[in-house]
Parts: C-alpha cells; sequence; structure tokens
C-alpha cells in the first residue's frame, strides 16, 4: 500500500481563492475590505520573510495590509500603545504580532493585548479560553489547516484515536482541542511518555509536530493511519519533517509531505480569520 498525498498546496489554494470571492462580496456589502495589521519588531531576516509572505497573500485576496516595523529597541510600553491603537483601528481586522519578540519585551504579556475579536492568530489567553470552553471564537492558523487537510481526505474524526506528538500552546494543545471538537478520542504525547511508538501505533490520525527530523518510522504507525507532519528541519540534504517520509508512506492511508503539506495552509486560515474577524466585527457570521 502507498498512501494518498495529501496536497497542502491545492488544498490551500482552494481555500484562498474562496476567501477571494467572500473577500469581494465582503466589500460590496461593507464599502471598504478586510484588514490585516502585521507588527515586525526588529529585523530578523526570517520573521521579514513570513510578514512579507502574509502581506502578497493579502494583496492575492483583496485584503489590506497594514505594515509596522518598530525597531529592535522598541519599549514594552511603545509596543503595547501600538497594539492598543490598533485594536480601536475600524479599518483593522485582524493583527498579528510576529514571533519571537525581541528578548527585552514580553511577548506573552504583549501578546496578549491584542483583542479577542482581533486575534487572528488565535493564541491569546481569551481566544484560547474560548476554544477550551467550545465558545465560537478565531482558532489558531496551523491547527485549523490541519483539520482542513483531514477533511479533504474524508477523515472520519469522530470516534477516531487520534494522537498528537508535541503539546506546545502554539500547536499541541489547540490542535487536540479542535480534534475533541471533532468528536476524536486524543491523546497528546510529548517528551514524557512512556513508551511513545507504542502509544502512536495505536492512532487513527497521527500528528507530529516536535522539530525532530524523521523521528516517526513506519514501526510508529498504524496500518491505513492518516500522518500529518507539521515540522519541517533543514538538513544538508533538504527539508524534512518530522515523519520518516518515504518508509511512513508504504505504511498510512494518506500523508503530508514536507514542504508542500501543513506550511501552505497556515496563511490561508490565517487569510479566512481576518475575513471572519471582519464579520465578526460588523456582526455578520
Amino acid at each position: 500500500m502507498s498512501a494518498t498525498i495529501i496536497d497542502g498546496k491545492a488544498v490551500a489554494a482552494a481555500l484562498r481563492a474562496q476567501v477571494a470571492q467572500d473577500v469581494t462580496a465582503f466589500v460590496a456589502d461593507y464599502g471598504q475590505p478586510p484588514g490585516l495589521a502585521t507588527i515586525l519588531v526588529g529585523g530578523d531576516p526570517a520573521s521579514a520573510v513570513y510578514v512579507a509572505g502574509k502581506q502578497r497573500a493579502c494583496a492575492e485576496v483583496g485584503i489590506n495590509a497594514f505594515d509596522h516595523r518598530p525597531a529592535a529597541d522598541t519599549s514594552d510600553a511603545e509596543l503595547a500603545a501600538l497594539i492598543t491603537e490598533l485594536n480601536s483601528d475600524p479599518q483593522v481586522s485582524g493583527i498579528l504580532v510576529q514571533l519571537p519578540l525581541p528578548a527585552h519585551l514580553d511577548g506573552t504579556r504583549l501578546t496578549g493585548l491584542v483583542a479577542a475579536a482581533k486575534d487572528v492568530d488565535g493564541l491569546t489567553p481569551l481566544s484560547a479560553g474560548l476554544l477550551s470552553l467550545g465558545r465560537d471564537g478565531l482558532r489558531p492558523c496551523t491547527p485549523s489547516g490541519v483539520i482542513e487537510l483531514l477533511r479533504s481526505v474524508e477523515a472520519v474524526l469522530e470516534g477516531a484515536e487520534a494522537v498528537v506528538i508535541g503539546r506546545s500552546n502554539l500547536f499541541g494543545k489547540p490542535m487536540a482541542q479542535l480534534l475533541l471538537g471533532e468528536n476524536a478520542t486524543v491523546t497528546v504525547c510529548h517528551s514524557r511518555t512512556h513508551d511513545l511508538q507504542t502509544v502512536c501505533s495505536r492512532a487513527d490520525i497521527l500528528i507530529a509536530a516536535t522539530g525532530r527530523p524523521q523521528m516517526v518510522k513506519a514501526d510508529w504507525v498504524k496500518p491505513g493511519a492518516i500522518v500529518i507532519d507539521v515540522g519541517i528541519t533543514r538538513l544538508e540534504s533538504g527539508l524534512v519533517g518530522d515523519v520518516d517520509f518515504d518508509a511512513v508512506r508504504e505504511r498510512a492511508s494518506a500523508i503530508t509531505p514536507v514542504p508542500g503539506g501543513v506550511g501552505p495552509m497556515t496563511i490561508a486560515c490565517l487569510l479566512r480569520n481576518t475575513l471572519l474577524a471582519a464579520r465578526a466585527q460588523r456582526g455578520a457570521r
């Protein structure tokens, strides 16, 4: 058996096309497009590339992009004031603080200042609480993208045994909450999990997000399982994920490649979140 390769680029392109269509309708209804404000403190080259990609994606679907680049020595108070200003700006539907912030800034506190209604990353404490309670709110982009990839292969989530390797606040925990919301039975694994291989081998859906290249081997995977690889590491041989792709694809029923799997979904879901935020701010769905 050779697994179906889940084409994240194609799924993301379809979602972006739908967002572009919906943005056109939004402008017809309200007279102005949604707006995404990005905040990049300092000049970290990798972060600058990510932000530029998000801004290009906004332009492609008709969302206004507002680019804020405070200097690397910006104070905590100055950045807090900028976030507060953007919270009250009616042209700004969503706010994204690009992480990591410089070491002298309190990233957790500052990102927590983003209004929940504009938290398009879905990572503030209030957004996390709404997710945990199953209440309406903006969901983190990468976990949301994983759900879309699972739907693209018609994965049966209700009643499925799902294993998430990784318990980060950015991905592992919200991923588990989204899967619980789909009525899956969820196990979250981490560096202290006993007999990780055995736990993983029970999974109908196995999601790896550890940053450890090719850690998940074929004998970790239940025959016919769906495998989602969220990790990405650059080796001398090129980019690889957390999963030994060539070996696991012969055992799984479906698998995401690296690159071209989960990655494209993150920005697509960010665009969707910005549109959803703009609608909610006007009392629409």
